[in-house]
C-alpha cells in the first residue's frame, strides 16, 4: 500500500465514524528511516483532526476511538501514529 491510498482510507474510515470538520495527515516516515526496527511497509503518521464531537471528549477517549477505527491499519500499515485534536 502506498501513502496516498492509506491517507484516503484513514480519512474515509474516520469520516464515516466521526463528524469531522477537517482532517490532515502528514507522513513522518522519513524521520524514522534509520531506526533499528524501521520497515518500509509501515508508516509513521501525524493526524490532525478538527472535530467538535471529539474535542468534547476526554483526550484518552477520543484517542481510543480513533485507534479502534483504525485498528486494521495500525496492525498492518502504521508503525507509529500521533493524533492532534483541535
Amino acid at each position: 500500500m502506498n501513502i496516498n491510498e492509506l491517507n484516503n482510507i484513514i480519512k474515509q474510515k474516520i469520516s464515516k465514524e466521526v463528524l469531522i470538520d477537517d482532517i490532515e495527515i502528514e507522513d513522518k516516515t522519513f524521520l524514522h528511516v534509520k531506526h533499528k526496527n524501521f520497515q518500509k511497509s509501515k508508516f509513521h503518521l501525524k493526524i490532525f483532526i478538527k472535530s467538535e464531537s471529539l474535542s468534547k471528549m476526554k483526550k484518552i477517549d477520543s484517542t481510543k476511538k480513533i485507534y479502534k477505527i483504525l485498528e486494521f491499519e495500525l496492525k498492518n500499515y502504521i508503525h507509529s501514529i500521533q493524533i492532534d485534536f483541535s
